[in-house]
């Protein structure tokens, strides 16, 4: 065995392994997706894959718990596809490769997949148990998650029969989640005119890297620099004075994931080259000297390229960089109601050149509806403003907080008794799936919880290995203190 598969407790971490090296990114579950089913049909339990992929396992009742509510585990099957510019990773192809460093497990130069690897591990590892006491238990494993929710879309009624749902997608051990924000996409299309360049120009691709990145709505409050916005920024502040001539603008790789990468290409005049070096030292140390405590890496580097073909036009070009210098980013408002939570946010996620415009897809999160609502407005009158399109689509409502919830308090009590301690009740800016659940199942009764995960949605991500266990004993607690049926 592993290092890994000899953490405790070992169910869940031999899970995790076997998790980690099938290749499941958003959009391309179906290999883990087949591995989980196969074992599920060999270990006899009842197995439903539903229209759009999702997947429903059940298992019985511990002998003399079979009057107790239902519960249903449920965790998403995805995880979110992030490396480091320099590591050689096909998400598709290539297994996580974890490793233990210290306290915390991380991955070799690409996202971890804790998020929601651990969360699945654990409901799997109870379904695959001989010996964990529970009443008549539902495992429902989501796919395209990090996305777009497919899964938590398309999951109909009738296929759960659970009275309560513990979501396993949480990243802090300690704290229970009864509430999360709702989001929405934004995808702005700035119109491109192309025109000839001057043959006598040299071309160049600008990069900016270094930055943290991490999760739109998890480190959203954290003040980390937006690869997409700063080398708007740049562009803002001295396109006109080196001559530029844009032929591309590529930041960002996911909606949903704080850009940590982005680079443009242009053509400027030879005589300016020596002026591009200076400015761009300049701005690295002034960007470096801003985020001294948040994002203090940003490196800043240039390399010249073989001609470019065609540029933006003068117009096209500065519609662009006003729009993206101007469009907003980061935490819009903090909330009123939930101290420290984050209530309305936009991360601009992905800009792509394309032969007809440029392409600016945005995440508005919001726990209110006319928080987004405001959000999508901006976006609309500052695409008004610059002659662009702007389309908003999967939208997905929030998880209002129940603060009468009979689950949220039994895992409160749980958690007392156990580690003799409160847990702190709070509400995620991240987007959980529980909102849209609530769609087809009105009534069910949920909570979330999971142990303590940084930095997901990047490379960086690792999980305190301690907090694993700690998560699992309160799962189990919980799972064997549900209540009979009334």
């Amino acid at each position: 065995m592993t290092a890994l598969s000899q953490l405790q407790p070992q169910a869940l971490w031999q899970w995790f392994e076997q998790i980690c090296a099938i290749p499941h990114p958003s959009k391309h579950e179906q290999a883990l997706s087949a591995h989980i089913q196969a074992w599920a049909k060999d270990k006899q339990l009842d197995l439903v894959e539903d229209k759009v992929g999702n997947l429903i396992i059940k298992k019985p009742a511990t002998p003399g718990m079979e009057n107790r509510k239902i519960v249903a585990l449920q965790a998403h099957i995805d995880m979110v596809p992030q490396k480091n510019a320099d590591t050689e990773h096909d998400f598709e192809k290539d297994p996580i490769i974890p490793f233990i460093d210290g306290e915390w497990v991380k991955a070799t130069g690409t996202t971890l997949g804790a998020d929601n690897g651990i969360g699945m591990a654990s409901a799997l590892a109870v379904l695959g148990s001989d010996n964990i006491p529970h009443g008549p238990l539902e495992v429902l494993l989501t796919i395209d998650e990090e996305a777009g929710m497919t899964g938590a879309f398309g999951l109909e009624a009738g296929y759960l029969d659970a009275d309560i749902l513990i979501n396993t997608d949480s990243e802090q051990e300690g704290e229970i989640y009864m509430g999360c924000a709702g989001g929405v996409d934004g995808q702005i299309s700035v119109p491109m005119v192309w025109q000839a360049p001057e043959p006598s120009n040299s071309t160049f691709t600008l990069t900016l890297s270094g930055l943290k990145g991490g999760h739109s709505g998890v480190n959203i409050h954290l003040g980390r620099g937006n690869a997409n916005k700063l080398l708007a920024r740049f562009l803002f502040n001295y396109a006109d004075e080196l001559a530029l001539e844009l032929t591309n603008f590529t930041g960002g790789s996911l909606r949903n994931a704080i850009p940590r990468e982005a680079s443009v290409s242009f053509m400027l005049p030879s005589e300016n080259i020596a002026k591009l070096e200076t400015l761009t030292k300049e701005y690295q140390a002034l960007v470096r000297e801003e985020l001294a405590i948040a994002d203090p890496d940003m490196l800043l580097e240039f390399a010249e390229v073989p001609a470019a073909t065609q540029v933006m036009s003068e117009d096209a070009q500065n519609m662009l960089i006003d729009l993206l210098n101007a469009c907003p980013n980061g935490v819009i408002r903090m909330s009123d109601e939930v101290e420290g939570v984050t209530e309305t946010s936009l991360n601009v996620g992905v800009i792509s050149t394309e032969a007809e415009s440029v392409e600016v897809l945005c995440l508005i999160r919001s726990l209110i509806d006319s928080g987004r609502q405001e959000i999508e407005s901006v976006l609309t009158s500052l695409s008004n403003l610059a002659g662009a399109e702007v389309e908003f689509s999967g939208a997905y409502p929030g998880w209002k907080p129940d603060s009468s919830s009979a689950v949220m308090a039994l895992v409160r009590e749980t958690y007392d008794s156990i580690y003799n301690k409160k847990p702190v009740v709070m509400v995620i800016h991240a987007g959980l799936e529980c909102g849209l659940f609530k769609k087809p199942y009105p009534e069910m009764d949920m909570v979330s919880i999971g142990p303590t995960i940084r930095y997901p949605h990047s490379p960086d991500e690792k999980v305190l290995i301690e907090t694993v266990d700690q998560y699992y004993k309160l799962l189990l607690a919980v799972l064997e203190r549900i209540p009979e049926k009334s």
